[in-house]
């Protein structure tokens, strides 16, 4: 595994219980500044081998990225299940529950 992953999944693993990140702050954080789509690609496929909560990443505009009816669904439950306030648009507010 090379070094920036083991650093995003780092990050990823450090936001706790009830707070989100953007794919764009977690790829920030690791020192990448355009590397939004790597963080993707890392949720996307290792994701349940490294146990990452997924369902704390979401786009830097406060929406879950998964459509409604293929993931948006479980992970605005996950997040609720967290304390995290989502909207009836799958949207959560930044403000209130970012990490960064």
């Amino acid at each position: 595994m090379i070094e920036v992953t083991r650093r995003i999944i780092g990050i990823i693993h450090s936001i706790p219980p009830g707070k989100v990140a953007s794919y764009r702050d977690v790829a920030r954080a690791a020192g990448l500044f355009n590397g939004a789509r790597q963080v993707a690609r890392i949720l996307h496929s290792m994701s349940e081998t490294q146990k990452l909560p997924w369902h704390r990443i979401i786009r830097s505009d406060g929406h879950i990225a998964l459509p409604a009816g293929d993931g948006g669904d479980l992970q605005a439950a996950l997040l609720r299940a967290e304390g995290v306030r989502v909207s009836k648009t799958l949207r959560v507010d930044m403000s209130q529950y970012s990490f960064y």
